[in-house]
This record gives structure tokens, C-alpha cells and sequence, in this order.
């Protein structure tokens, strides 16, 4: 007599699969590759294959050593965490660095919790905070994307700068006013489209934009988290702002600079690592936001994205625990 194998419920066939759902993450990350390797050149170019190759090969290696069975390297979880690993860092890092970062990402905080779909905190930016904890003055260096494509010498000593928000923190450390701050500052166009220092594809928020429309046409994700992410973010930021303009940045700055929309779209969003349920996305969203401008204004580190997505990261099986999904073919009992 065959053995059957019953799946557990719900069943409903549908179209999508792991395979298709990555794919369409990586398309959506194109326009943001673009613009990188229009700014910061043939240095942005090696660093994202660099990446990207190192995560498939860490990932295959692992599977090979410690698990039985088909790899996985094919379904494209590895490609979209070597891409947002190098979106991550800046485009003079040392190519060695990345490698051990995407070591750290895929076997460490990927396939020592059994692969895709069983790790706690986003890979890539585990990769990233690893790196900039190990290697800071590196991880903080940041070439000025102001150099044409396939330019050799782009990352010299002389072409380096702070990003907008480092010049912020830097200013008001040293007791100066938002006003005399200005004008060290890009203008918000610049901000916008990516003319300013920071990591490959936190630059421009314009492209970001494009991949997250692109995403929740295809309904690879939904609005819950950006827009409770970012929304909080402003709103705090406002009121911090209409407290006191000359110690706080407006709302719009904290939008268009650093990893705010790069994290909103593309990090949080990870469907491993936060919630299941509509209500505990905005929760996490929410989380998020307030996170960022606690470490962007009070912390050590200008930016704060990346720390407060791992730390939610970590919060999301509480909040999964209080918001769960109403069972499939569960009804819902008036009074």
C-alpha cells in the first residue's frame, strides 16, 4: 500500500512560489543598481557581484556540508542577500571585507537556523551590522558619488565624505545650529535622485521608490510596513522638529537621506522576518520607526535603520504570538 504524505492546511493552489516571489524582489532592486553604478562606478559594479557571487557560493557549501538533499541556490534567496549586502556598505570597501560579511549573513545567520524560512533576523543586514561593528572606520568611509561611470580612480583618499546624516550628528556634537549646518548639505534634489555620500543603494530614494511600486504591483509585498515604517518615522521626527527646528531635522530629510527607504522596502518587508498578520506589520512598522529616530538622534551611529529592523526582527514571534491570523474556514462568532 503507498504511503500518502498529507500537507497541512489550508490547501489552495495558487501561482506563486519561492522561486517566483525572489525573482521579482531582484527586478524590483534593479533600478536602485543602476543608479549605484552610475555614481559610484566600476567600484559599486565588483562589490555587487562580489556579493552576490560569495552568497551563492557560501550557501551552497553549506548545504553540501551540513544538509542531505537539493540546494537551494536556485531559488534566489541568496541572490537578493548578496544584493542587499553590498547596498549596504560603501563603495571603497575592501572586496576581502564583503566576503567574510556575506559568510556571516548566509552561514551564520541563515543556514545555521536551517536555511530559508527558518532565520529570526534579516541575513543582509546582519552581514552589514557585523561588518560595522568589526571593521568601522572602513564601514563608515564614504566616497562621494560624483564620477562618471568606469572611472578607475573613484575611491582616492581625496573623494571621500561624510553622509548627510553623519554631517548632522558631527554639527550638533560640536555645538553648532541646523542653520549653520545647511550648508554642508546636498540639496533635497540631490538627496532624492542620489547625489550624496552613503551606502550603494541607500543613495537614491527615487529608484527605491520604483522597486517598491514594482513589488506591490506584483504583490510580492504588502503597504502594512513601509507605510506604517516610514509614517512613523515622519511623525516623530515632526514633533521633535516642531519642539525645536534648530537641534532637529525636518521630517523630509530623515525621508530622502541614509537607509530609511532602502529598510522600509526592501528590509522590513522580508516575509521571514515579520509578522504574519496585518495588524502586527503596522505594529512592526510602528516599532521600527520609532527605533530609527531614537538612534538617529540619540544614539551613537547616525543612521539607525539597520538596528531597529534586527531588533523588531527579534520582537516579531511575540507580536505573531498577539496578532494571529484567523485559522483558514474559521468563523467568526457575532457577540
Amino acid at each position: 500500500m503507498a504511503l500518502l504524505t498529507v500537507s497541512g492546511s489550508p490547501h489552495i493552489h495558487g501561482d506563486d512560489n519561492v522561486k517566483k516571489i525572489m525573482y521579482g524582489v531582484v527586478i524590483a532592486l534593479i533600478p536602485a543598481m543602476l543608479v549605484s553604478f552610475y555614481y559610484f562606478g566600476i567600484s559599486a559594479l565588483i562589490l555587487t557581484a562580489v556579493s552576490v557571487i560569495s552568497c551563492i557560493f557560501f550557501e551552497w557549501a553549506a548545504h553540501k556540508l551540513f544538509f542531505k538533499g537539493k540546494t537551494t541556490i536556485s531559488d534566489g534567496s541568496a541572490i537578493i542577500t548578496g544584493i542587499l549586502l553590498a547596498f549596504n556598505v560603501p563603495s571603497g570597501l575592501p572586496v576581502w571585507m564583503l566576503v567574510i560579511g556575506a559568510l556571516v549573513a548566509i552561514c551564520v545567520a541563515k543556514m545555521s537556523y536551517g536555511g530559508l524560512g527558518k532565520n529570526p533576523f534579516n541575513p543582509a543586514l546582519v552581514g552589514r551590522v557585523f561588518l560595522l561593528i568589526s571593521f568601522p572606520v572602513d564601514m563608515t568611509t564614504w566616497p562621494k558619488p560624483s564620477l562618471p561611470f568606469l572611472t578607475t580612480n573613484f575611491t582616492v583618499d581625496g573623494l571621500t565624505g561624510a553622509t548627510p546624516l553623519g554631517i548632522i550628528k558631527e554639527g550638533l556634537k560640536q555645538g553648532h545650529t541646523l542653520d549653520t549646518i545647511q550648508n554642508q548639505l546636498p540639496h533635497y534634489a540631490e538627496m532624492l535622485f542620489g547625489q550624496m555620500g552613503g551606502s550603494l543603494g541607500e543613495v537614491s530614494a527615487i529608484a527605491i521608490i520604483i522597486g517598491g511600486f514594482y513589488m506591490l504591483f506584483r504583490k510580492i509585498i504588502t503597504w502594512h510596513i513601509p507605510v506604517s515604517f516610514i509614517g512613523t518615522t515622519l511623525a516623530f521626527a515632526l514633533i521633535l522638529w516642531l519642539i525645536d527646528p534648530t537641534q532637529y531635522v525636518n521630517p523630509l530629510f530623515h525621508l530622502v537621506t541614509g537607509g530609511l527607504m532602502l529598510g522600509a522596502v526592501f528590509m522590513a518587508t522580508d516575509m521571514v522576518t515579520s509578522p504574519m498578520n496585518p495588524k502586527g506589520q503596522l505594529l512592526f512598522g510602528f516599532g521600527c520607526g520609532v527605533l530609527t529616530i531614537l538612534i538617529r538622534v540619540w544614539g551613537a551611529y547616525p543612521e539607525g535603520v539597520s538596528f531597529a529592523i534586527l531588533l523588531m526582527n527579534a520582537v516579531t514571534p511575540l507580536i505573531n504570538k498577539g496578532f494571529k491570523p484567523k485559522k483558514f474556514g474559521e468563523v467568526i462568532k457575532n457577540g
